[in-house]
């Protein structure tokens, strides 16, 4: 027995095809495939390796298959995601050849339920839900929270409510399942709700439940939650969890807290890779490029941690958003003769963006020309934001289309030309590119902007005259124009209307920014002594950014604005970002 053991041990640990031979050579010199199911740990093997042929070969040699056996076989092909192949067993093994074949279990539906998550099937997960019902097999709660999770995947919402409402008896992963289920379908206040109800009912949070809480309070955005969530976690004493301190040190720096960020991860006693990466996307993503250098090297030099392929995206965005072009291109050379990881496109991506913000644009055409694997949107669109930049139409038509070709239902890219083409006055060729998104049904997002006051979260959008304080807002906002004017001698930056209208009506558009409008509230509602913090769906535009930088200089207060790819940091008339964003 100590050999079937030993055996079963080696399969279950085993990596490469050429071993799992091995090991499979050795089960057939001195033991039976039905010795401690070694057979179908065999199976399971291969295809885990991705070597079905193999599988499929000794699963059809075997001797003696039972239920077993063809779950093993059911479950190899669900974790490599082959629906069709799953179902397939299924059908042969409730008509084998063993009388009337063999009934599925809870095992058999668990497996065939999650191929059918990872490829979001909604009618081969419905028929699956029908053979639950038809072998009795919905009395287990697995099986209910399994489809569960699938019907909310699909965007079935109500299904998922039903089943769970029947539940006869809901443990805590049906709870925490209804939680994330609520949030991918953009109902994360209601997640939070079905959260309180589970502790109302005797429910304690586990590792599980705190991580979806904390993608609950980022969906929302209020810092508040925030707050009370990592009380509870502290309560809880998960505080020595690194998953979920690494996933509240995410939190805090999504929702504008640095500081908060950092100290999460000073408490940690011996923090891992994930969280020194986790704390250098948070510099990256607010314009601290040297402190995420500084970081970096700490983390390698001083406590010997390896860096991965997501340490340097995330080091590259750093080196990208701080205009660090001499530092980033030492690193994006160092990281595989030194660190022995090899660029990937993310990389590529990053390095692109880095001399284009700085630019460099032919230099960032050239490496697109010479990398490795074929440009991904991510790498053209990089180009495209620096051509917007620095005015380059010729080389953004290019991008462009290049875009066009790989994502030709993504609005933001026929909107990034149509800008470029405006910003050079070519109103014909700008407008062509919006009627070819007319043509092709696509829309454009509306700007909107959030900030939280009064356990509240308020939205404003463009022109927005529906919030109960507007005419405040509206007098407070002209008060910091005439401010402007007078003290900094400061006119509105109308070029970043890209719209053929008159002046006067440039400069009325661009005064009701759903930014400005947060700035406006933010002024009359936040502390002196708090920061006024901003989320913003959309790219910061030029004058707001500038009316920000004023804002901080003549009221003397913090303004923290998160847009679209970055945090501004506002202080003292000037932004975090050095106007490089």
């Amino acid at each position: 027995m100590a050999n079937v053991s030993s055996l079963i041990a080696s399969i279950a640990s085993c990596v490469s095809v050429f071993k799992c031979h091995s090991l499979h050579c050795k089960v057939v010199k001195t033991l039976s495939y039905r010795h401690g199911f070694i057979g179908d740990q065999l199976v399971r093997c291969y295809l885990r390796l991705g070597h079905e042929v193999c599988a499929e070969k000794l699963f059809d040699e075997m001797p003696e298959r039972d239920l077993v056996s063809w779950n093993s076989l059911i479950s190899g092909y669900s974790g490599r995601g082959y629906l069709g192949k799953c179902l397939e067993a299924l059908s042969k093994m409730m008509r084998s050849e063993v009388g009337l074949g063999f009934r599925p279990n809870e095992v058999t539906f668990l497996s065939i339920i999650s191929a059918c998550v990872h490829g979001k099937s909604r009618e081969e997960g419905r028929c699956v839900h029908g053979l639950v019902m038809k072998y009795g097999v919905l009395e287990e709660v697995k099986v209910v929270n399994a489809l569960i999770n699938w019907y909310g995947k699909v965007g079935d919402l109500s299904s998922s409510c039903k089943l769970f409402e029947d539940l006869s008896v809901k443990n805590v992963v049906s709870w925490n399942t209804m939680i994330v289920v609520y949030l991918q379908n953009g109902l994360a206040e209601e997640g939070l709700a079905c959260f309180n109800v589970s502790r109302r009912v005797g429910n304690k949070a586990d590792q599980a439940a705190c991580l979806a809480l904390l993608r609950v309070c980022e969906a929302i955005g209020a810092v508040k939650v925030a707050q009370g969530i990592h009380g509870m976690i502290l309560c809880c004493g998960f505080n020595a969890n690194m998953c979920i301190t690494t996933a509240l040190l995410d939190l805090y720096a999504k929702l504008g807290r640095l500081e908060d960020s950092s100290k999460v991860f000073l408490e940690m006693t011996s923090p891992d890779s994930m969280a020194w990466t986790a704390m250098i996307a948070a510099y990256a993503t607010h314009g601290y490029g040297r402190d995420a250098i500084k970081h970096f090297e700490l983390m390698v030099d001083h406590y010997g941690i390896s860096p991965d392929h997501v340490t340097f995206t995330h080091l590259l965005s750093a080196c990208s958003h701080s205009g660090l072009v001499e530092e980033g291109k030492h690193y994006f050379e160092t990281m595989l003769e030194r660190y022995r990881v090899e660029p990937r496109l993310d990389h590529y991506s990053c390095m692109v963006d880095l001399m284009g913000r700085s630019g460099f644009l032919r230099d960032a055409y050239g490496l697109i020309k010479e990398m490795p694997m074929e440009p991904s949107s991510g790498v053209w669109g990089a180009l495209l934001g620096a051509c917007r930049v620095y005015g380059d139409t010729k080389l953004g038509k290019e991008a462009a289309e290049r875009l066009f070709e790989l994502e030709p239902c993504d609005g933001r890219n026929y909107i990034m030309l149509s800008n470029i083409y405006s910003a050079s006055g070519q109103w014909k060729e700008a407008s062509i590119i919006r009627n070819l998104m007319k043509q092709k049904g696509l829309v454009r997002a509306s700007g909107c902007s959030y900030i939280e006051h009064g356990n509240k979260i308020h939205k404003f959008v463009v022109g927005d005259w529906s919030h109960p304080e507007s005419e405040k807002i509206q007098k407070k906002l002209k008060e910091i124009r005439k401010k402007m004017e007078n003290e900094l001698g400061y006119k509105s930056r109308t070029e970043f209307v890209l719209h053929d209208v008159d002046e006067d009506v440039k400069e009325e558009m661009i005064n009701q920014h759903s930014e400005k409008l947060a700035m406006g509230f933010g002024l009359l509602v936040i502390s002196p002594m708090e920061p006024i913090i901003i989320r913003k769906n959309l790219r910061i535009c030029g004058d707001c950014h500038e009316t920000a930088k004023a804002i901080s200089l003549m009221e003397e207060r913090r303004l923290i604005i998160r847009d679209s790819k970055r945090f501004h940091h506002f202080s003292e008339g000037s932004c975090s970002c050095r106007d490089y964003w």
